[in-house]
């Protein structure tokens, strides 16, 4: 059990007092105590790690499984003695400019909270350090916990959102380039792009029906003060899914876009290789009439018909160059 407990504490009015060596004797002091809780953090636990945990906070089975399990879209759910929170962060590389998310679970009880996290891009520890130096959020028990890390997690969402719109406008600023650059690499690009933003969709778009739960009354082990707050970080995630919508949008017009504008080359092309194609056409068809074998050719024995032909056939293609770079075609 040590190396998935990243912390462990006991919280009386809002402080943290010493560490217990054993969680299970500091949450019955948790519980002794009226105005304290037990906070025991873990990190990708075993079933096996796991079990001690479930038999003694006494959480339900099928919240445990989604625990162990991950992979689950972002829900609160109330149990007889618990209440269970999924929450997804993401997790955004700035060297690689993609999206991935992790999972984070949250417990609340009787004087007691227990967070369990998968992967590596949500750490609760700056959280833990913001709480313990509110005391006065941190006295109103196991739904400040809760309320921080939805707030954090919801926040994160939003400085993730700003990076992609940056990367977006790089984007948009390739696509509508005037060389255009590599349109087989840009359109990779753009449904690179929108995968990422979809990603970002499964979990900010679901957590919205928990955060206004949340933020309403009656839900069992939420302080019935904390409304408030809940309904801030319902309307910070109400902005991060608008930001997202409105990548997605964008995205959806710039792939338009560039598809329309490969369109558009490809027809520049064809007038241009139609042109060249015309104008190569006059010679081959006088030079063609000239190669024939006929005995009783016309003008065969004029000293000047050569030049003759050649300066007509030159002056044919001058004439179509110049008409065709009228019209826009070369």
């Amino acid at each position: 059990m040590p190396a998935v407990i990243v912390d462990c504490a006991i919280y009386r009015d809002g402080r943290r007092i010493e560490r217990p060596d054993d969680f299970s004797v500091a949450l019955d002091e948790a519980r002794d105590a009226l105005d304290a809780f037990l906070w025991i953090g873990l990190h990708e636990p075993t079933e096996e790690e796991f079990d001690r945990v479930r038999d003694e906070f006494g959480l339900h089975p099928l919240a445990v499984e989604d625990a162990l399990r991950a992979h689950q879209r972002p829900k609160l759910e109330v149990y007889d003695d618990s209440l269970f929170a999924v929450l997804k962060p993401i997790v955004y590389e700035p060297e690689s400019d993609t999206v991935s998310t992790d999972e984070l679970m949250v417990f609340i009880g009787d004087s007691f909270v227990v967070t369990v996290r998968h992967g590596e891009g949500a750490p609760l520890a700056a959280v833990r350090r913001r709480l313990e130096a509110e005391p006065e959020v941190l006295k109103h028990g196991p739904t400040a916990v809760l309320y921080a890390v939805s707030d954090a997690v919801v926040d994160h969402y939003m400085e993730v959102a700003g990076e992609l719109q940056v990367d977006l406008e790089e984007l948009e600023a390739r696509v509508f380039a005037p060389s255009g650059g590599d349109a087989k690499n840009t359109a990779a690009r753009i449904y690179t792009f929108k995968r990422q933003v979809l990603e970002f969709r499964r979990a900010t778009g679901p957590l919205t029906a928990p955060m206004a739960r949340l933020a309403g009354a009656g839900v069992p082990f939420v302080h019935e003060h904390a409304q408030p707050f809940f309904r801030d970080v319902a309307d910070h995630l109400t902005r991060a899914n608008e930001q997202v919508e409105g990548l997605d949008r964008l995205l959806s017009d710039i792939l338009s876009a560039h598809l329309a504008q490969m369109g558009v080359r490809q027809n520049d092309d064809m007038r241009k290789i139609s042109a060249w194609a015309a104008m190569a056409a006059v010679p081959t068809m006088v030079a063609g009439v000239y190669g024939m074998n006929f005995d009783h050719m016309p003008e065969l024995h004029w000293v000047w018909t050569y030049p003759a032909v050649v300066a007509l056939m030159g002056c044919a293609v001058f004439g179509l160059h110049r008409l065709f770079k009228r019209r826009g075609w070369l």
